[in-house]
């Protein structure tokens, strides 16, 4: 009797793909990416049974009829389980529906939702029967990294990308007919001789400070042939890392046989600055932006450079990616197959992180954790790049004894001193109408407060022309407008008064002559004193940086921050001086605590939980690189109109969200709830609004911290 002819796939064109052309092309991919970290052996192994449940009479009716939906991926890990690789066989069993919790194999019941109680399921018949009458290979032990779950949970998730992603791309090329485009980046030799030629106009340097940069570069160029390790960056603001690092990268890469270099930025705006800077230098089509503001819609042609730069964001293929630090960290976290699938490409990478203190306290630990596995474990290196950088000697040997920090700079106090461009001056405590007055006398000047109340407070006491507010209650088109206008006003001398909060003060590049600041982290005031002088084109001892306290309390979320910054600064410590900056991180840490790990990911992940082991789906569920307590209101501003009608349609799609979210404000639930009240705002979701009354949107200050009974509406 003849056997008959399983089916993974049918084409729209009437293609067919067989169950076995799939398992062997997704292996095939799969091997390729796990030899990027030793595990090309179980790379194999899940690739070819992860779709073993397809050999089913129950799946042909579903691909064939449209019948019901069939678990497919459970008899995939049961012949994992059989040859002893019960981490594989959780990735198989999750290849579609996410990572579940491994649970416990003593305990929980067939049928449980843990990889534990569906293995038990599928052991005891609880799934269509299958025929197969293939085998499996032998594969050694799965590693257990000396019984570090951490560690193991980070292997588990690498493995898994690898299936997923080659699950797709394979499924991919079959139903598109090999159409699809992907890859067609130029090599990362061909990018190096490309920065090469860029460099070449540095030289020769005019002047002090781009002879000091062109050092800088030199010693990051000759630092790149180094050994893969974790590596500092310490350089004062102003001397131009960004490209002094992209230089590290390229030359380390080649000289290691990496693959890419991924770049992790803290503000969507850097990002676009320094995405700009790599594609000028590169070519559009060898530089991925991957964020929320980066729109690339899946209704387009599948051809052309944004097709392929959607596809890329997918799985971080191109060879220079740039993202934010949530999208990376949680990434890293996640238990769900669209956001793990690109991780096994961090391997074998070279990940910048741009502005390194600006990890989140109670998330540091499993970001430390994270970043000591990938080059420990998967042949990575790291760079902490960044002006001010925290104190983490501590933390990476509890993840990776082996590792030592290097720093690409070594001489960074002699540095500092040299690219010394500010004089600081504490003038005590002012309150907004007496700040107001001081900022008016001023032609140009840049006051950065803490909080959003204050900076709107302080921006309706400013009189006369030039006067300017920047805020996150602003939309992101409308802040970059107002950055563009105090740009020009700078560069023509003319009056500019700017009230801001903390969001000017990383990598926004502004040059004024006179910066007030309010008091915060040692961090946040260096990094605002890099918008004072920033070119050095006035006198150091010219250009202050005025340090000052509020009228109303530090909020809660800075108390400690000014704290420690009043301890490392006191007998009159200069705040410039890098002593200064390891005594603040030092004393931000002890008061700090032990609140490294608000959601306990590291502590869970390596001693298990009541529920079992290995808890993927609950620490996908509860790690946050930052508070999500609050909602997302859509603003109605300029072309943003336009777009909140769509949305208040309720015909949205997943790329009408991404262009609106240009126009969006995050705000906390009590402001929302105040809104919601007055009826200013329509709900969308639990989670975000259209503003529908207009008038609450200042051209000058966004959204007003007041709701308005008394409203035009938005139609």
């Amino acid at each position: 009797m003849e056997r008959p002819v399983f089916l993974a796939h049918i084409a729209g064109d009437g293609r067919e793909q067989t169950v076995a052309e799939h398992l062997e092309g997704t292996a095939r991919r799969s091997a390729a990416f796990a030899a990027n970290f030793g595990s090309e052996d179980f790379g194999r192994l899940v690739g070819l049974a992860h779709d073993i449940g397809k050999n089913t009479s129950a799946f042909q009716r579903r691909l064939k009829e449209g019948g019901p939906k069939v678990d497919h991926a459970t008899a995939g890990a049961v012949e994992c389980a059989g040859v002893g690789a019960y981490i594989s066989a959780c990735c198989v069993i999750g290849h579609h529906g996410g990572l579940p919790d491994f649970g416990n194999p003593e305990v929980d019941m067939p049928g449980a939702p843990t990889f534990s109680g569906r293995l038990k399921k599928g052991m005891q018949g609880g799934i269509p029967p299958y025929e197969w009458s293939g085998s499996l290979p032998a594969v050694p032990p799965e590693p257990d990294f000396q019984d570090d779950g951490y560690r193991l949970a980070m292997w588990t998730r690498m493995l898994y990308s690898c299936l997923v992603d080659a699950d797709y791309l394979d499924t991919e090329e079959f139903m598109s007919g090999g159409t699809v485009a992907r890859g067609g980046y130029d090599s990362l030799p061909a990018l190096w001789e490309r920065l090469k030629r860029y460099i070449e106009g540095f030289y020769p340097p005019k002047g002090e400070l781009n002879r000091l940069r062109c050092r800088i570069l030199e010693d990051c160029t000759e630092a790149g042939s180094g050994q893969k390790g974790i590596y500092t960056l310490t350089v004062p603001t102003g001397g131009g890392k960004t490209i002094a690092s992209l230089a590290f990268a390229l030359r380390h890469a080649m000289q290691n046989g990496m693959r890419r270099i991924i770049y992790v930025i803290p503000y969507t705006s850097i990002i676009e600055q320094n995405a700009l800077v790599f594609r000028s230098i590169l070519g559009e089509n060898n530089v991925l932006e991957h964020h929320s503001s980066a729109i690339f819609d899946s209704d387009e042609e599948t051809s052309g450079e944004k097709s392929r730069q959607r596809l890329a964001s997918e799985n971080w293929d191109a060879p220079v990616v740039v993202t934010t630090a949530v999208q990376f960290f949680e990434s890293i976290h996640a238990n769900r197959s669209s956001k793990c699938r690109k991780l096994h490409n961090i391997a074998n990478s070279v990940i910048i992180f741009d502005e390194a203190q600006m990890l989140p306290m109670n998330a540091l630990l499993p970001c430390v954790g994270a970043i000591s596995s990938l080059v420990a474990d998967f042949g990575a290196s790291a760079v902490l790049c960044t002006a001010t950088q925290p104190v983490l000697n501590d933390l990476i040997p509890s993840f990776a004894p082996q590792l030592r920090v290097k720093e690409i700079c070594p001489d960074t106090a002699q540095l500092y001193e040299r690219f010394r461009r500010v004089s600081f001056r504490s003038i005590g405590e002012r309150s907004n109408a007496a700040l107001a007055e001081e900022l008016c006398a001023q032609k140009q000047v840049l006051c950065i407060v803490n909080s959003r109340k204050a900076a709107q407070e302080i921006h309706a006491l400013l009189a006369g022309e030039g006067s300017f507010h920047l805020s996150t209650l602003m939309c992101p088109v409308h802040r970059q407008a107002v950055l563009q206008t105090v740009r020009q006003r700078l560069r023509d001398g003319l009056p500019c008064r700017v009230v801001s909060t903390s969001l000017i003060e990383a990598g926004v590049d502004v040059d004024f002559p006179a910066v007030y600041r309010e008091m915060a982290g040692l961090d946040s005031i260096l990094q605002a004193a890099g918008r004072c002088n920033r070119n050095g084109k006035r006198d150091a001892a010219q250009s202050i940086v005025s340090i000052f306290t509020g009228e109303t309390p530090a909020p809660k979320l800075f108390r400690q921050n000014v704290r420690a910054t009043r301890e490392a600064l006191e007998d009159g410590r200069d705040p410039g001086d890098p002593d200064s900056v390891r005594r603040y991180f030092t004393r931000y840490r002890s008061l700090i605590g032990d609140h490294l790990d608000r959601a306990e990911v590291v502590q869970r992940l390596r001693s298990g939980t009541s529920g079992g082991l290995l808890p993927f789906k609950a620490v996908a569920e509860d790690f946050r690189m930052i508070d999500d307590d609050c909602m997302t209101v859509y603003i109605p501003y300029e072309d943003g109109a336009a777009l909140c009608r769509e949305l208040l349609s309720g015909h949205a799609s997943r790329e009408l969200y991404r262009r609106a979210g240009r126009y969006s404000v995050s705000i906390y639930h009590g402001h929302y709830e105040a809104l919601l009240s007055a009826g200013d705002v329509q709900p969308l979701d639990a989670e975000s609004a259209v503003l529908i009354n207009p008038a609450l949107y200042s051209a000058e200050t966004g959204l007003s911290l007041v709701a308005d009974s008394g409203k035009a509406e938005f139609i």
